[in-house]
């Protein structure tokens, strides 16, 4: 196999490893917020069933939770997996789990803000939902954005692990060439184009905390 060809093949991996990493954020992002207000809920059944919920998630393998959203409608329900349900089930898993630990990342957020604020809002008029986003959540955004970008960048090499469910994104087709080729070329080519999405990525969140300089 040529060198060209390796890379384009590579290439289209890279593709399918980014698709996963965009929908992943696009899910997680904004269900982690709905499970730290679950997670500060004033309810206590509410709040303990979702501490179970961020436990369980972030106490075992995410490759573990992939073969359980995978293969869980056929062992739970005998439905049937066809082909197209392993990329859903793909970005189900890693919506969920990446949620609990966004969850816990707004929530330790929300919670350093100065009751104070809430206060001087309300006597101006506003309302505690008109408070907590044009207000509270912009700083909060501010003090999180490092603890979410450790994050991200996580989640950049956490894509390698959808190999678990023979999905063709690029660590497998590395792994496939390697073994075809019997060379290790193709895990060097592979961990460039990693370290390249990275820092394209941490460059990103570099000029969005850079952009919300106005909140400090």
């Amino acid at each position: 196999m040529s060198f060209q060809v390796m890379m384009e093949q590579l290439a289209g991996g890279l593709m399918k490893s980014i698709s996963i990493f965009l929908l992943t954020l696009l899910f997680s992002l904004p269900l982690g917020l709905l499970v730290s207000f679950g997670r500060m809920s004033k309810n206590r059944i509410i709040r303990s069933v979702v501490w179970v919920f961020i436990s369980i998630l972030r106490g075992t393998p995410l490759m573990l939770q992939l073969l359980a959203v995978y293969f869980g409608p056929y062992y739970l329900f005998n439905l049937k997996i066809g082909s197209t349900w392993r990329f859903t089930a793909i970005i189900i898993a890693f919506s969920v789990n990446y949620s609990a630990y966004f969850a816990e990342i707004y929530r330790s957020g929300i919670e350093s803000m100065p009751p104070g604020q809430y206060e001087a809002a309300k006597l101006l008029g506003y309302s505690r939902s008109s408070t907590f986003m044009r207000i509270i959540f912009p700083q909060v955004v501010k003090r999180i954005l490092p603890s979410v970008t450790n994050e991200v960048i996580t989640l950049v090499k956490d894509t390698s692990l959808a190999f678990s469910l023979a999905y063709a994104e690029m660590f497998t087709i590395a792994k496939q060439i390697a073994a075809k080729e019997t060379s290790f070329m193709p895990f060097i080519a592979a961990a460039i184009f990693y370290y390249v999405f990275n820092a394209v990525v941490a460059f990103l969140m570099e000029r969005i905390e850079k952009a919300l300089n106005y909140y400090t």
